[in-house]
């Protein structure tokens, strides 16, 4: 991994290298506009250079390092597609079919494939780097594997037998072309990446709602917090991929745009066709297109028929393409198939998660509604006892009025008083606690 880092970083420029360098001076005859400030390190305005690492066919990875224009001209995109792969914006997953290649943005996956190579932006990522060794490891592989297939099916045409894969077709996927195999490296990287953070969060959350569930503090409920705002966020990246596969699976045109080798390929065999067709008339005396056309003179009927004829194969050929495509659209639908389960496994378990966490939540507003019922009775319980006491504060008050009565002579008066008061008090109390288990506002 360290050797392919150095490999596939870009090389210091020469100005960085002479600004570290003490011994470096300007030379005189070099203007410079800005007196005092140095600038030969600096970009010029607009021309937006960036770093990208490119992935052939073969396997080979080079550095280099466009702008943005040429990237468009190269590959033939708009410039809103170009900023689905900016790194200084977040954009949320995105696979989108052009004419000339796949727009791919999933996770820190971002890159540009084509019938021929992949443009992926040179990033520091672990993820960037495990994605270039794995799509050349793959490229090997497969170029290996069409080697073979090309030995076993000479070896079965010597014999006169034809070969399963002849009968039935490929499903290999060493066999498929190069634009998916380039798709199902970033398609696996992505789903892998969830699910390993899916699986962090997994290992991490359960005995904290464990713990919660055993200890409520605010230090554990600050923990889930956290938690769940993670998880709110990773479900919502991986529903986005899922929704993206989703609906690139429901789109037959889309799947169709993304076969960039077959497109190729068309495109050359019409290529092809047109210059033998302008060799044949070249050859053949016709006039030749490029030759202007009397207004008065009309083509012969010979041409005529040829053109004819052409229109009629071309107008046949685009039929069988498009149906053959339509047909081939299923190798691109099992890859996304398979990738779509992978991801929604992935969904499933954070949603597995997510109802743990409204569990918890659930169980702990019922511990928590349980200890304030407790309260709420104990308080009634309180406010019995404080109303039965208040009993006697009145008596005492009435009694300690300054007026004469015969009752304060006699010596027994206040026991009397005394027991008299507390049985009321102890009858009202008794009367409460009856009221309160008649109405079942406490267990008693």
């Amino acid at each position: 991994m360290a050797d392919l880092k150095e490999r596939l970083l870009p090389p210091k420029t020469a100005s960085v290298a002479n600004l570290r360098d003490s011994s470096y001076r300007p030379s005189a005859s070099v203007h410079q506009p800005f007196h005092g400030v140095d600038v030969t390190g600096l970009k010029k305005r607009g021309q937006g250079l960036r770093s990208w690492i490119r992935v052939d066919a073969l396997g080979n990875s080079q550095v280099i390092e466009v702008d943005k224009f040429t990237i468009m001209r190269r590959c033939d995109l708009p410039a809103r597609d170009l900023r689905l792969l900016d790194p200084l914006f977040v954009y949320p997953s995105t696979i989108l079919g052009r004419e000339k290649a796949i727009v791919v943005n999933l996770e820190q996956i971002r890159c540009i494939i084509t019938a021929d190579e992949v443009l992926l932006l040179n990033s520091l990522d672990s993820y960037v780097f495990q994605y270039v060794v794995e799509l050349q490891k793959r490229l090997t592989t497969a170029g290996v594997g069409e080697v073979w297939r090309s030995e076993g099916t000479d070896l079965s045409s010597r014999s006169g037998n034809r070969s399963f894969d002849s009968l039935f077709g490929s499903t290999s996927p060493d066999y498929l072309p190069f634009e998916f195999k380039a798709l199902e490296v970033a398609l696996e990287a992505a789903c892998t990446f969830l699910d390993s953070q899916a699986a962090e969060l997994e290992i991490e959350a359960y005995p904290l709602l464990d713990e919660l569930t055993s200890k409520i503090s605010t230090l554990n409920l600050e923990r889930a917090r956290r938690l769940k705002s993670r998880l709110v966020a990773l479900t919502r990246r991986v529903q986005k991929v899922r929704d993206e596969i989703e609906q690139l699976m429901d789109d037959d045109g889309d799947m169709a745009e993304m076969y960039l080798t077959e497109k190729k390929r068309r495109m050359e065999l019409f290529f092809s066709g047109d210059q033998s067709v302008t060799g044949f008339r070249s050859s053949d005396g016709v006039q030749s297109v490029s030759a202007p056309v009397s207004p008065v003179s009309s083509p012969p009927d010979g041409s005529r028929r040829l053109e004819k004829s052409l229109s009629i194969a071309r107008s046949r050929q685009s039929a069988r393409s498009t149906e053959s495509g339509t047909e081939r659209i299923e190798e691109l639908e099992m890859l996304l198939e398979a990738y779509f389960v992978v991801i929604d496994s992935t969904l499933n378990k954070l949603t597995s998660l997510k109802e743990y966490i409204d569990d918890t939540e659930d169980f702990i507003n019922i511990q928590l509604d349980s200890v304030r019922n407790q309260l709420i009775q104990f308080e009634l319980l309180l406010t019995t006892a404080t109303f039965v006491v208040a009993i006697f504060g009145v008596v005492a008050g009435i009694f300690g009025m300054n007026f004469p009565i015969a009752l304060f002579d006699d010596a027994g008066a206040f026991k009397w008083v005394l027991l008299i008061t507390g049985v009321t008090g102890a009858f009202i109390f008794c009367s409460f606690l009856w009221f309160y288990k008649h109405r079942r506002l406490m267990p008693l």
